[in-house]
């Protein structure tokens, strides 16, 4: 391209390639590039994947698809070129249907044309012509060389970006699924649980057919977990050092990596009854520098082997189920620790007293702690006659319900045998080989819910005590673990009740029982500690006598006035105007309504007017010397002065006035505006604020220690800061009934200058009678119900 317009076209390619880091986009660049020298026809661009042994379309332009998912290196005219490395151009005529089989072309074409990617003599791709009409000119040819070469340099570039990024997502990805593998493990500490995820996890992690697990078992390696079928190895296989793959990675503790051809492996597919392994990777389990076991890892696809990188990622996956797999061995040595601290437990429980019934509620309750049951039953034989004496989780037994009375069936039968009865039933079938023990078994399994049960006798040299029993419904409950235990306690058990049965038999041993066990746990105290003890309660004896405490009778308090007025309407009459409102405070003196008085007015000034009348006739009188109308006129117009007088009186009446001073406790008094009103009616009430009463509910066996002018403590629920202090003044002489209980009132007076109380509030009263003995203070009140017990019951 020696022209000044391809050199532009170069550089504009070139521009165009470097803007892009990928070798999709790049290709595609590259195809478009060739298509505009070559319109009409179809360009593929192509990169070899030496992984898959296959090119892979990166861009096409063209009426021509092909299969994106690779076609093979070998294929057609695709194979030649890379046999060739030069380019190659084929005839329509000269090719047959399999020559270009890659390609679905859906009409007739002239030429295809083959030009190889190549950067330093290493084949990368391949750009494919198809032409439709007229082949491709040399200069053409020439042309797309040059843009092919200056691509080649850009695929080169790209496929390395490429490869260093998916290597990066790839250590990402791995460092995540660690992570994730990591947290799974750690997720659980049950080691049944834990072995089938840490071989699931791994088959997934690296796509193994088969992952073995094996732990160490005394000198062996022993397969305990498989994920996946192995022919050459089953759970249960045992291995020494020497004698396979896992037994040399156990003893050396490096890891392993095998390929078909490996001597090793061929050793081991000869036990393989099926396919041979192709692949097989080992790891040791290793923490602290101690063996726990080891992980296998097969292929047995002939087209998958383990790399490196897979050895690697087993090795991280290795330490994490070895870390793993410490923690649930840990958790297994505390759960035994636990198990031998419950059955030291049940034994000191069991053998530190003699009462039955708390050894038999030991024993079916304390086992639970190490035993996965849902109900023990232990029955005692008494007069040949077996019967249920404890159920686990119930403190009171019913003898007559249905539950007990199957139980009890059931154990008397068991207790015939004279032998351990272990039955379970999974699904429809029940493991006793006895057809009328399995019918038994199955009334009573669907009677409980029960799926297992299994029962011990308790006996010793003297004979039979009784049985004990264990059911859940879970068949699978108890382990060789579990019956170890289960017959240890048994043995403790029988001891247990054989003495606490021989203790039984001592006469008025239930009288004398927790006397000698208070005194027996007393005088195994410390000499020192025990006089400590004595001294103490001696002392506090004392003080319960001698030393004085105040002493308060307590009561529920209710605020009174000291002093209510209630106002009367003295004559028929409408209200005719309101003073006042409900929560106002008057003085004596303090109009509080207005009656109609016009009546009273019109009375007055006839009154008034004969008096003037009167008056002024005596005037007259005495004026002409007439002594005797004077007389007369003066008897009258006195007559006149006292009705005017009285009538005044009477007009000063209608307008009500307060006669002491307090607070308006009638509410809505302003809604008697217009009422007409009858002589004597009440009209207001007056409560008085200056002092208030507090009355305080004494209970009745109380009231002896009142006395006039006890002082008091007053603290209201209105008020809870503040405390009011006032005088008995006086105790109610007649009590009254408040619910259940029959108080006397004591009535306290309390200074109120603020007028803050007011009737109705409550809260609490105390009323100090005294200094008494601290003793009388505190157990007053239980004494004197004890007295009044005993005095009803034998009323001397």
């Amino acid at each position: 391209m020696n022209d000044p317009a391809g050199a532009s076209l170069l550089e504009r390619f070139s521009i165009s390639l470097l803007g892009e880091l990928e070798s999709g986009p790049r290709a595609r660049i590259l195809s478009l590039g060739i298509s505009d020298l070559l319109p009409g026809s179809s360009i593929l661009v192509y990169l070899l994947d030496s992984k898959r042994a296959a090119w892979m379309l990166k861009a096409a332009v063209g009426d021509v698809s092909v299969d994106r998912r690779g076609i093979p290196f070998d294929s057609g005219g695709l194979g030649a070129v890379a046999t060739e490395r030069t380019i190659l151009q084929f005839s329509a005529e000269d090719l047959s249907r399999e020559d270009f089989a890659h390609l679905d072309i859906r009409q007739s074409f002239s030429s295809l044309t083959y030009i190889p990617v190549l950067l330093q003599e290493e084949l990368l791709g391949c750009v494919e012509i198809v032409s439709f009409s007229e082949p491709p000119t040399e200069g053409v040819l020439e042309t797309v060389v040059e843009l092919t070469d200056s691509a080649a340099v850009a695929f080169g570039a790209a496929l390395l970006y490429e490869s260093e990024r998916n290597a990066g997502l790839a250590s990402v990805l791995r460092l995540t699924q660690l992570y994730d593998i990591e947290k799974v493990f750690n997720a659980t500490l049950e080691m049944q649980e834990l072995l089938p995820v840490i071989c699931a996890k791994v088959q997934d992690l690296v796509g193994a057919t088969v992952v073995n697990l094996w732990m160490v078992d005394q000198d062996d390696l022993m397969l305990i977990q498989q994920a996946g079928e192995d022919s050459a190895a089953g759970v249960g296989d045992r291995q020494v050092a020497g004698e396979g793959i896992v037994g040399d990675v156990g003893e050396t503790g490096e890891t392993v990596l095998l390929q078909g051809d490996d001597d090793a492996l061929q050793q081991r597919n000869l036990r393989s009854t099926e396919a041979a392994a192709s692949s097989l990777m080992a790891a040791p389990l290793v923490k602290d520098e101690t063996l726990t076991g080891v992980l296998e890892v097969v292929s047995y696809d002939p087209e998958f082997r383990f790399s490196d990188d897979d050895l690697f990622t087993l090795t991280q996956v290795a330490e994490s189920a070895a870390q793993a797999l410490h923690n649930s061995s840990l958790l297994q040595a505390e759960r035994k620790i636990e198990i031998l601290q419950t059955l030291v437990s049940v034994s000191q429980e069991i053998t530190s007293t003699l009462n039955l019934q708390r050894v038999l509620q030991a024993i079916v309750n304390q086992p639970q702690l190490v035993i996965p049951y849902e109900r023990a039953a232990i029955a005692l034989e008494q007069r040949n006659r077996v019967t249920v004496q404890a159920v686990s989780g119930v403190t009171k037994l019913d003898l007559s319900s249905p539950e007990v009375v199957s139980l009890n069936g059931l154990l008397s039968w068991v207790a015939g045998l004279e032998t351990e009865v272990y039955v379970t039933q999974h699904e429809e079938e029940i493991s006793d080989t006895r057809p009328e023990t399995r019918e038994k078994f199955r009334r009573y399994f669907e009677t409980t819910g029960s799926r297992s049960f299994y029962a011990i006798p308790l006996g010793d040299d003297e004979g039979t005590l009784g049985i004990l029993s264990f059911e859940s419904s879970d068949p699978d409950f108890l382990t060789t673990l579990h019956f170890e235990i289960i017959k240890i306690l048994a043995s403790q058990a029988t001891l247990a009740l054989r003495n606490a049965s021989l203790y039984k038999e001592v006469p008025f041993i239930g009288i004398l029982e927790p006397l000698i066990e208070k005194r027996r746990r007393f005088m195994a105290i410390e000499k020192r500690r025990r006089a400590l003890i004595l001294t103490t309660c001696a002392a506090v004896l004392l003080a319960l006598i001698l030393v004085p405490f105040p002493m308060r009778v307590v009561g529920q308090a209710q605020v009174s006035p000291a002093q209510t007025q209630y106002v009367h309407a003295e004559e028929d009459s409408v209200v005719q105007k309101v003073f006042v409102h409900e929560g106002d405070t008057v003085l004596p003196g303090t109009p509080l309504l207005q009656m109609t008085d016009w009546g009273q007015r019109a009375s007055l000034a006839a009154a008034q007017a004969k008096y003037n009348t009167a008056m002024a006739q005596m005037t007259r009188a005495l004026i002409d010397n007439d002594a005797t109308v004077a007389g007369q006129h003066q008897l009258e117009s006195d007559y006149l002065h006292g009705e005017v007088t009285r009538l005044s009186d009477r007009l000063s009446r209608t307008t009500v006035h307060a006669e002491i001073a307090g607070v308006v406790a009638t509410p809505h008094v302003e809604d008697l505006v217009g009422k007409k009103l009858s002589s004597g009616d009440s009209l207001v009430e007056l409560v008085s604020t200056e002092n208030v009463v507090v009355d305080v509910a004494v209970p009745e066996r109380d009231v002896e220690l009142l006395r006039t002018g006890a002082p008091a403590n007053i603290k209201l629920e209105s008020f809870p800061t503040a405390t009011f202090n006032g005088t008995v003044s006086v105790v109610s002489p007649s009590g009254k009934a408040m619910g259940d209980v029959h108080v006397f009132f004591a009535r306290v007076a309390v200074p109120n200058p603020k007028g803050d109380l007011r009737p109705g509030m409550q809260g609490l009263g105390k009323i100090r009678v005294g200094m008494r003995p601290l003793g009388y203070v505190l157990f007053r009140d239980a004494a004197l119900w004890t007295w009044s017990r005993l005095w009803s019951w034998f009323g001397w």
